[in-house]
């Protein structure tokens, strides 16, 4: 009687062979539920994405988001690195996220103090309350004297560049050196935006899409390329936002507004540098003239041109801004 041959079992891959196979399909598990749950907050809330997103970058420039009442403020400002103090001011419709790329470059040589100004990104706003240049100026001594901050070198871009002259003027005893970055509040060739803005429309407001690339090409030589839904989350912000955009807008109308800087010239004692956008076609670069032409007291005066930028230096030439501002505070 035959019998029939045994099966001969299939042999068992080793055991780190079976333990790779796990950990691969552990990880390719993992992968799947996060593209799963990005994709799903890009499509439903790309909010949490971009806040993410600016919570990566501080890291990356090794700065912490703190927060502190003063005065009818409470301010969101990001703190980090180590040195001498530099306190950098966004401008209009911006926040402290603005200086992230260059705060990445600055961190290793300087202590950076960058708040969001009142009214603006996660600091306090009030209905009613005035938010004009000088009201932000006495603003920003409330919370220099709450963070105890003297010996500081201010640096002010477009709106905040107003704001940092002002009160270098009026506090020159806390203020080592100001740096006016295509400033505001200084007189200056009338150019097309010029012309917009006093006609009395805001160039700055926008519905949809093509207007946020409309108001972007304004600011920028070469437009960020965003995905489209973070750029929604900006056109949400600017309808929600819109009565506060308008009215600070149309205040900085007036000519104690865009001649802020100008009229205080003569009182700024401390070294001074214009930084500007060679092609801004915001704040003309005729202004860096006047700048010169007023600072009649001050210790020093120098003036920097950037090539291949429009409005924003610290976006589209992180790195030679950086650099600029760091030359600035050593030479001083």
């Amino acid at each position: 009687m035959s019998s029939s041959p045994a099966t001969t079992p299939a042999p068992s891959r080793p055991l780190w062979q079976r333990l790779l196979l796990r950990r691969l399909k552990f990880l390719l598990g993992v992968i799947v539920v996060l593209g799963l749950a990005l994709g799903g907050s890009y499509l439903f809330a790309p909010q949490w994405l971009l806040q993410a997103n600016f919570a990566r970058q501080a890291m990356a420039a090794h700065l912490d988001t703190k927060t502190v009442q003063a005065g009818d403020t409470r301010w969101s400002y990001y703190e980090g690195g180590e040195g001498p103090t530099l306190v950098l001011l966004h401008g209009y419709d911006a926040s402290k996220e603005v200086w992230l790329e260059v705060a990445k470059e600055l961190t290793p040589h300087f202590h950076l103090i960058i708040p969001d100004l009142p009214g603006w990104g996660d600091s306090s706003r009030h209905d009613g309350a005035s938010y004009d240049i000088d009201a932000q100026a006495a603003r920003l001594a409330a919370f220099m004297q709450a963070l105890g901050l003297r010996s500081v070198t201010v640096v002010g871009h477009s709106m905040g560049g107003a704001i940092a002259g002002v009160y270098a003027a009026e506090h020159p005893q806390v203020v080592n050196r100001l740096v006016l970055m295509d400033s505001f509040g200084l007189r200056s060739k009338e150019n097309d935006f010029a012309r917009t803005a006093l006609s009395g429309s805001n160039p700055f407001d926008y519905d949809d899409r093509a207007g946020f690339a409309r108001a972007a090409a304004l600011a920028f030589e070469k437009v960020p390329d965003l995905p489209g839904r973070f750029i929604d989350v900006l056109i949400q912000r600017n309808r929600r936002d819109r009565g506060f955009l308008d009215k600070t807008f149309n205040g900085l109308r007036k000519p104690s507004q865009y001649l802020s800087v100008q009229q205080r010239l003569g009182q700024l004692t401390m070294p001074v540098m214009g930084l500007w956008c060679r092609d801004d076609k915001i704040i003309d670069i005729s202004a860096l003239d006047s700048l010169r032409n007023g600072l009649i007291n001050a210790a020093a005066i120098s003036t920097t041109t950037l090539s291949g930028c429009n409005h924003m230096p610290m976006l589209e030439k992180p790195e030679q801004t950086a650099q600029v501002l760091t030359a600035f505070e050593l030479s001083h």
